[in-house]
């Protein structure tokens, strides 16, 4: 397992799972039409949801992005990390269409991980990535998961432990004109952005402009209770603030929301592996990183189609 076979692999069209700081990607060729449809069929990914380019750097999102100035203050100041930006796809980008699920705009980020920098690098180009998991399940965040949801449809998958934060990264849209919303609440929390570039509108209601907007998402197998104090009959618990029940598992004992963060999807899937029909959820803090952790389970809990 090396990078450089990953990037053999890429360039031939395939797919390689790979970390980030927030949870593995499933890589592929940005530029090649067939290889980010391989992304879409492998995860059942409707081709209506657009796909995060990962790059380097500032500049190398600039090659495919138009930047107005609060998103260059943006990704200058959070970059590499996990803050996706929504603008404006330049003309002449190397993204393809269906990467961007046909609209005008392109989502970015460099990821702060070691492995997936070195990937990036030494493959000279910007890789699509959305959560190596299939659509709509539990992202991952070690590579044995990776191989549990997506199996043979992955060419490779470089094992660079477990995710240190967790979760998705946070989306901003930047138009045009500057205004900027919060598409998607994330590791990066709504007060640092807002203290940079003012307050954060609201996205359009219905609308799916970047990825981990639909309704129902991020789901185990076994239903959601949220806010519940305690389990009932039958129910598995995932605890916040106290340790663990019999049988269940706490997101951080000591309630700390980064610890909890990191926990998250991974304890989801250990309690939907138990057989559990239901599993219930201790309230959690909607104060800073809170936001993001409702906001996933708020979309795992809500009903499937």
């Amino acid at each position: 397992m090396s990078v450089e076979q990953a990037v053999a692999i890429l360039r031939g069209g395939g797919l390689v799972a790979f970390p980030t700081e927030t949870v593995y990607g499933l890589g592929a060729d940005a530029a090649n039409p067939n290889a980010v449809a391989r992304v879409f069929e492998a995860k059942g990914r409707p081709r209506f949801n657009p796909l995060i380019a990962h790059v380097p750097n500032v500049e190398a999102a600039a090659r495919q992005a138009n930047l107005p100035p609060r998103a260059r203050q943006l990704a200058e100041a959070f970059w590499p990390g996990p803050l996706t930006l929504v603008t404006e796809r330049r003309a002449g980008a190397d993204v393809c269409e269906l990467a961007c699920a046909g609209l005008s705009t392109i989502a970015v980020r460099a990821p702060a991980h070691p492995l997936a920098q070195e990937l990036l690098a030494a493959f000279g180009g910007p890789i699509v990535a959305p959560s190596a998991n299939r659509s709509g399940h539990v992202s991952a965040t070690i590579a044995a998961h990776v191989r549990e949801d997506l199996g043979d449809a992955v060419g490779l998958v470089l094992d660079g432990g477990a995710s240190e934060i967790g979760l998705e990264s946070t989306i901003v849209a930047i138009d045009e004109s500057g205004a900027a919303s919060l598409l998607r609440a994330g590791a990066i929390e709504r007060s640092e952005i807002e203290a940079l570039i003012g307050p954060l509108a609201r996205p359009h209601a219905g609308k799916v402009s970047a990825p981990g907007m639909l309704e129902s998402h991020y789901a185990p197998r076994a239903r959601l209770r949220l806010d519940a104090a305690a389990p009932h009959a039958g129910e598995a618990y995932l605890a916040f603030g106290a340790p663990a029940s019999e049988g269940g598992l706490t997101l951080s004992k000591r309630g700390d929301l980064t610890e909890a963060a990191a926990n998250l999807y991974a304890h989801l899937r250990a309690l939907d592996a138990t057989g559990a029909e239901a599993i219930a959820v201790a309230p959690i803090p909607a104060r800073g990183l809170g936001e993001a952790i409702r906001d996933r389970l708020a979309r795992a809990a809500a009903p499937r189609g």
